[in-house]
């Protein structure tokens, strides 16, 4: 708790600087505020799982640019370091195998918040093993990993080589029952995985997904597609590069589905547009994939309408629960909401 309280009250005196300090000062926000969250994990989590924090490695960064010095530049090609969340429910034991689920993070620019922790107690309860990228682009580990973004790209194996990481490390990861959860950009990392790694999975589930960045970009604002044309990311716009961003994008890969899979998204979301992931619905249904999706009408929390914490989230939260229950057969499925909000909340 005492680190709890530093970390905190760092956090509170960066936030008082001048908004023109803040920003030349934003990595050390950023980093301050992931090393508050990442205890926090461990003192909301502890309780029912074992929580850890390891470091593992995914491909070499997508731009390397040279420094000038012939030594750094002779290893660009190194692998990228990035650090993951895990978290195993107590019941687990050696000699036995559970279930896995891949969570990824949204934003574009993000990391793993603490306002999924009732996610995760719901998740852990149940029986999962849950393993959470901070896939390259995440904030809160410096400025170098920040431009390492690579979205729609090599973020992707970012969160297969956790997967892989699990199955190699322990042997408590049952091979055969391997899902993908995520929102937002979480859900895009879910449903590329899905669709380019279907043999390396059981099944996804993608909420509020982005699915066509193209797309996207034509009703975000500007500083938003400054995130894409910056030198160190995708240095063009979707109309100077269209076939990398549709390489970047679900929609391109819709033929390729052959595992269980399934969407939602609502009608009134404030960040991908229900329009967007139609698209990817009727990408998939031209393909003549099967596949379930739910599109709601308008609801409480908008674009995080199934993460928020009221009942009406923990209904919907309990039908994707349902599905995944089905493929990877978790030991203790829920049978009503009661019981997910009891073990998400402690009480009902």
């Amino acid at each position: 708790m005492k680190k709890l309280l530093i970390l905190s009250l760092a956090l509170t005196a960066v936030l008082a600087l001048p908004l023109s300090a803040q920003e030349n000062d934003k990595h050390n926000t950023n980093t301050t505020q992931r090393m508050l969250e990442e205890q926090l994990f461990f003192t909301r989590m502890s309780d029912i799982c074992y929580v850890d924090f390891v470091r593992i490695t995914g491909p070499a960064r997508a731009v390397q640019t040279p420094t000038g010095c012939a030594f750094k530049d002779s290893l660009l090609n190194n692998k990228l370091k990035f650090y993951s969340y895990l978290f195993f429910p107590n019941e687990v034991e050696q000699g036995s195998k559970y279930p896995l689920i891949i969570l990824s993070h949204g934003g574009i620019h993000s990391q793993m918040p603490t306002s999924y922790v009732h996610i995760l107690r719901e998740l852990v309860a149940q029986g999962y093993i849950v393993a959470c990228p901070e896939y390259r682009g995440s904030t809160g580990y410096g400025k170098s990993f920040y431009e390492a973004i690579d979205y729609g790209g090599l973020e992707n194996e970012d969160a297969l080589a956790l997967r892989d990481y699990m199955v190699e490390c322990y042997s408590v990861v049952d091979e055969s029952r391997i899902g993908l959860v995520g929102w937002s950009h979480g859900g895009m990392i879910s449903l590329m995985n899905i669709l380019n790694y279907p043999d390396k999975y059981t099944c996804a589930y993608a909420g509020v997904p982005v699915s066509d960045v193209a797309y996207r970009l034509s009703y975000q604002e500007k500083s938003y597609i400054r995130n894409f044309t910056q030198p160190y990311h995708v240095n063009a716009t979707p109309e100077e590069a269209p076939e990398e961003y549709a390489r970047r994008s679900p929609v391109t890969h819709a033929s390729k589905l052959c595992r269980p899979l399934m969407i939602t998204t609502c009608i009134n979301d404030d960040d991908v547009s229900w329009t967007e992931v139609k698209r990817m619905i009727d990408a998939l249904e031209a393909a003549g994939k099967d596949f379930e999706y739910k599109i709601y009408p308008k609801m409480e929390g908008a674009h995080s309408f199934e993460r928020i914490d009221i009942k009406e989230a923990s209904d919907i939260r309990f039908e994707t629960y349902k599905f995944l229950a089905r493929y990877l057969k978790p030991a203790h499925p829920f049978s009503n909401t009661d019981e997910l909000r009891k073990a998400g909340y402690k009480f009902y």
